[in-house]
């Protein structure tokens, strides 16, 4: 029935359409707050915005609206797909638009996992409802903890299904038949031999109204081999990838826009002392200078120029307090167990009568921080002009970077256009938004439009690297070696605490240490927990203030838990005497599908059974949905790890673009590898001691050998990708070297102590 969307309570059907979770779960909350959020997109002519994920063109192209950032995770082919799947649509006119900043592409589920876990927040302890009500209403878009697929699934299938109602019920019209008689395919409405394109129908399908609830394509017409669902589609951010017409934050050019190169003093409490002036404006191409009380940054009319002044201008800073080394950091994280407030997240059992007078098989293990080191280093371009700030930048958090923008200019947030684009890399570092507030700052000085690169040392200096942690790890073997009795002590400092504390309440980055030194959080022994069956285990975190900031990071804890947990596993086998593989087939009852991975991974790579002199280790993880085991073969040679193969099994469930989550499989695991081999810098006197990529033991194509992905069949719901690759490669190849050399390696990287 043609007419104007029926409103109920001031809200429309089509603006609660913003899918999964949080449309049906926030009926009753907008009831009593009234607050209607419509889709703020715009349209060109002859565009329809059909809800907030879609808009289509009447020359047939469907635009569909993606709030989380392109990093090249694949995110801007896979949930284009989930959509162009339920409506029907032909993929070669699919295109694809970044989303602006609204509380309809909240991400309710890493809202959840952020605050909801034991960390502090805005909101205290007031519960799952209170979190998801907080994020949509902070409009909180976050691209992170592979969440993009497990959140925003539904919300594209019911986007595509409500155009696709829309486009049947136009071409019902036409044709005088019902509208549930037609059917959508290739980008046609078809009824029988009768079809009419998506474009020749836009413009009526707006004036219908949704029913009450949304059919959706039965999910077997949608994976058949005519459907797009499971079908590994090429991905829409490639060509102009390859081309070179894609644009990343270096590549923006506005008219009189300047270049400029900034300098931040050493870790911790830093403050701008002095500089030499005089040297700095000799150099071609300088024109000014812009200080700031903790940095100072130099503009050219080129980015060489302005960097070439910059060191010319030798800043010299002031830190408050001690400036940090790797001794302190060590003895911080040490000093953290004997401080006796930890916190026991997970516990279950008597643990202490299961140790009480038994033989306890103990070791320890430690990490280095783990730095985030992307192709491209943190970038934004910047246009203050009539009130209002223009950023171009990419970000994993766009509502908390156009608020520090604000905040930073003393402007309302609505004052602030920003443009996200394609990230060169993050791995997290791009939640934080440094580069726009400063680019902001130094385009207000100016007057003009400003582009702020950092150089490489910068972007290494003050990264927020992946917190460097130490672990206690203590268990008792019962008969035929199954554990009892497993204790687990984690120091780490609670860096998600720090991260929200310097995005969310503007901290800086030795403030949001302070604020974490004595806090305890569940997202520090994230992955912690074991899943071998065991009497009873505790696991406990002891916070640890190292004087480094830390960040979000590519697998984040679970990362440095899986290596303490799959190495210990390892040595408990070596106690039990029982080879490695097989001893945790035995305890892998209650995780049947990491079990399959773990038989998979052993058949394919012809598992030896873990002997000496094989140079095999094996390692298994669960995180985000999705399980994985990895097997390899590694040596030393020349003081340096070879990794001849590396095969892993996955299953994480039935995933939309096969080849892209192999991408991301196999990324994650050469990413996994660098954190064994590299990856992380000494610290001395406040700074890393290594600024160069070249020097940072990173792996070489001649450090690797063979990489084979197998994915287990699953129709479980997809799990995410984009992490699981990460965390079983480090123990995996420290077991491997064990089998190879008979010593134990301890510490990431791996031959750090050499």
């Amino acid at each position: 029935m043609r007419g104007s969307e029926e409103e109920k309570g001031g809200i429309s059907r089509r603006h609660l359409l913003i899918g999964g979770g949080a449309g049906a779960g926030l009926l009753l909350a907008w009831a009593v707050w009234p607050r209607k959020y419509t889709p703020n997109l715009n349209a060109t002519e002859g565009e329809h915005v059909v809800n907030a994920f879609l808009k289509i063109g009447e020359d047939g192209q469907i635009v569909v609206i993606v709030p989380q950032a392109e990093l090249g995770q694949g995110v801007y082919t896979v949930l284009p797909q989930i959509l162009a799947a339920e409506l029907g649509a032909d993929w070669r006119t699919v295109a694809v638009q970044p989303a602006p900043v609204s509380p309809l592409y909240a991400n309710t589920l890493l809202a959840g996992e952020w605050l909801g876990n034991g960390m502090p927040s805005l909101i205290g302890k007031a519960g799952a409802w209170a979190t998801r009500e907080y994020a949509i209403r902070s409009a909180m878009m976050l691209t992170s903890g592979s969440s993009s697929v497990r959140m925003f699934a539904q919300s594209y299938r019911d986007a595509g299904a409500a155009a696709r109602v829309l486009l049947c019920k136009a071409a019902a019209a036409r044709w005088d038949v019902d509208w549930e008689a037609c059917e959508t395919k290739d980008g046609f409405v078809v009824l029988g031999d009768q079809k009419l394109r998506f474009g020749e129908l836009a413009a009526e399908a707006m004036d219908y109204e949704l029913p009450a609830i949304l059919p959706m394509r039965p999910q077997s017409d949608a994976k058949n081999d005519e459907g797009l669902i499971g079908q590994d589609l090429p991905r829409l951010d490639l060509p102009a990838k390859i081309d070179g017409s894609a644009n990343y934050a270096a590549d923006i050019r506005l008219p009189d826009m300047v270049f400029a190169s900034i300098r931040q003093g050493p870790i911790g409490n830093a403050k701008l002392k002095s500089v030499n002036d005089a040297e700095a404006k000799k150099v071609t191409g300088f024109l000014k200078i812009i200080k700031q009380v903790r940095w100072v940054a130099v503009v050219g009319n080129n980015w060489w120029a302005a960097n070439k002044a910059l060191d010319l201008l030798d800043p010299v800073f002031t830190v408050d307090g001690p400036l940090i080394d790797n001794e302190a950091i060590e003895a911080a994280l040490e000093a953290a167990f004997d401080s006796g407030d930890g916190e026991r997240f997970v516990h279950q059992g008597d643990l202490d009568a299961v140790f009480g007078g038994a033989r306890i098989v103990a070791s320890e293990y430690q990490v280095a921080p783990a730095l985030h080191l992307a192709m491209e280093p943190m970038a934004a371009t910047a246009h203050v002009h009539d009130g209002q700030a223009e950023i171009w930048m990419p970000t994993q958090a766009p509502a908390f970077a156009r608020a520090a923008v604000a905040d930073a200019l003393d402007i309302g947030q609505s004052d602030v256009i920003l443009y996200p684009l394609l990230a060169g890399g993050s791995f997290g570092r791009k939640m934080e938004a440094d580069a726009a507030v400063q680019a902001a700052i130094i385009a207000q000085e100016m007057g003009r439009p400003v582009q702020l690169l950092w150089s490489r040392a910068e972007d290494i200096m003050h990264d927020r690297p992946r917190a460097p942690a130490h672990a206690r790890m203590a268990a008792k073997l019962g008969r035929g070696g199954y554990i009892e009795g497993w204790l687990a002590k984690i120091a780490a400092p609670a860096a998600m605490t720090e991260l929200w504390a310097r995005m969310a309440d503007g901290a800086l980055p030795h403030e949001a240490m302070e604020k974490a030194a004595d806090k305890t959080e569940r997202a520090a022994i994230s992955g912690a927990l074991p899943p071998y069956a065991m009497n009873a285990f505790a696991i406990d975190h002891y916070s640890a203030a190292v004087g480094i900031p830390s960040g979000r990071w590519r697998s984040n804890a679970d990362h440095y838990n899986a290596f303490f947990n799959e190495c210990f596993i390892d040595e408990l086998a070596q106690v039990a005497g029982i080879e490695p593989m097989s001893f945790r087939m035995q305890m892998l009852g209650n995780a049947p599908r990491l079990a399959h991975c773990l038989s998979t991974a052993a058949a394919l790579g012809g598992w030896e059974g873990g002997i000496a002199g094989s140079g095999q280790g094996i390692a298994c993880h669960s995180m985000t949905g999705s399980h994985i085991a990895v097997l390899v073969a590694a040596e030393i040679k020349q003081n340096r790890v070879h990794v001849g193969r590396i095969v892993a099994a996955v299953d994480c469930g039935a995933q939309v673009n096969p080849d892209i989550a192999r991408q991301q499989i196999e990324g994650g695991l050469i990413f996994g590898l660098t954190s064994a081999l590299g990856g992380s810098s000494a610290y001395e006197r406040g700074m890393p001691t290594t600024m160069r990529l070249g020097e940072l033991g990173l792996p070489r194509l001649a450090d690797i050998g063979e990489v084979s992905v197998e994915f287990i069949r699953s129709n479980e719901e997809p799990g995410g990708v984009g992490e699981i690759g990460v965390p079983a490669v480090a123990p995996a190849i420290a077991n491997a070297l064990f089998t190879a050399t008979g010593e134990r390696f301890r510490t990431l990287p791996l031959l750090a102590e050499r």
